[in-house]
């Protein structure tokens, strides 16, 4: 096994395990098309659907979300990928890694086995650089897919956790015809400025009611304001005004910020529409049970709908004692697939 190094290419290490004649080398834009292809059929095989985001592969490879990642081609003897790996530096301590693998090779396990030895090595010169001497390795497999269960098992992962993966229609009447928030609960956007940038402040406080709202949750870890919005910011469908503050009324009259919701846009699907989707919500402890989660959620759908769109995505913890999957499922979410999170906890500090 050999690596390639040209100006285009440069040097990475040398993954062990590796098939003889396959080689090695980093990601560039010309391997889009195979690598939509790659993710495509890993989609396929356990949702039904190849359709994946292009321009999301397009960023991780070569845009804003591949700054933060250390990525892994493995080659062929014939010179086409087959295997790619992306090792994702989140937060301190936080290490997420995705792999994807052409089944179709009969190579297929040993190049999975030398792709999550790669990312575990790149994990601890992570950790490394970061003064860090621990970190999680965080991977997301579909919940059907026995063959990379097998390949995380055999790397040393656990399963941890379910996520479902919900969707919730959305019609074009509920732009105007869903409830208000309750009493002594109010909503707003983001506030921007006049170019349309948003205003320090409020992304400050998003980030303040997210961390709060989730430090009682599993798998909760802080993560610093700028990594915060460098990394929401990386995702195509980002946008500014998909961000909503929610407030209770305080004891002396005065709104207290009580919870926040992230939203971003999907892509456009058979039919023509895109959605929307909520990558993040959180109430804060001492908000809970006012009816600010309801009230965000119905934001969301309003907004959808008068923007045209004809749905409303989210991803949920199965097993989460708030019982929110309860809550969506109320609303009309419905699961299409589930993910689930496999860890390996390393630990360089002897």
């Amino acid at each position: 096994m050999c690596v390639t190094s040209d100006a285009e290419h440069p040097p990475v290490p040398v993954p062990p395990a590796f098939p003889e004649g396959w080689t090695a080398r980093g990601p560039v834009l010309d391997d889009l098309d195979v690598l939509v292809e790659l993710r495509g059929a890993d989609r396929l095989a356990h949702t039904g659907s190849a359709k994946v985001d292009r321009e999301a592969i397009e960023s991780e490879v070569a845009g804003p979300a591949s700054w933060t990642r250390r990525q892994l081609l493995a080659v062929d003897p014939d010179g086409r990928p087959r295997g790619w790996i992306s090792v994702h530096d989140r937060a301190a301590g936080r290490t997420m890694v995705a792999l994807y693998v052409d089944r179709t090779t009969d190579e297929a396990s040993a190049v999975a086995t030398g792709l999550y030895a790669w990312g575990e090595e790149q994990a601890q010169e992570i950790s490394a650089l970061r003064e860090v001497t621990a970190t999680r390795l965080d991977a997301s497999p579909f919940a059907e897919d026995t063959v990379q269960q097998e390949w995380l098992t055999a790397a040393g992962y656990t399963k941890r956790r379910t996520w479902p993966q919900m969707t919730r229609p959305v019609t074009p009447g509920e732009a105007t015809s869903l409830p208000a928030p309750r009493e002594g609960v109010t909503l707003r956007r983001v506030a921007s400025h006049e170019n349309g940038l948003p205003i320090a402040r409020d992304l400050q406080l998003v980030h303040e009611m997210l961390e709060s709202s989730f430090e009682d949750h599993f798998n909760s870890y802080r993560e610093s304001f700028p990594e915060f919005v460098q990394r929401l910011r990386e995702d195509p469908g980002h946008r500014w005004d998909h961000w909503w503050l929610a407030f209770v009324d305080g004891e002396d009259g005065q709104p207290l910020a009580a919870g926040a919701l992230v939203g971003t846009v999907l892509q456009e699907n058979a039919a023509g529409h895109e959605g929307s989707y909520i990558e993040y919500i959180g109430v804060h402890r001492d908000a809970r049970g006012r009816g600010v989660a309801k009230a965000l959620l119905y934001a969301v759908i309003a907004d959808a709908a008068q923007r045209g769109r004809d749905r409303v995505g989210l991803e949920v913890d199965a097993d989460s004692p708030t019982g929110a999957d309860g809550l969506y499922a109320s609303m009309g979410w419905k699961t299409d697939y589930v993910l689930e999170s496999w860890f390996k906890e390393l630990d360089f500090s002897s």
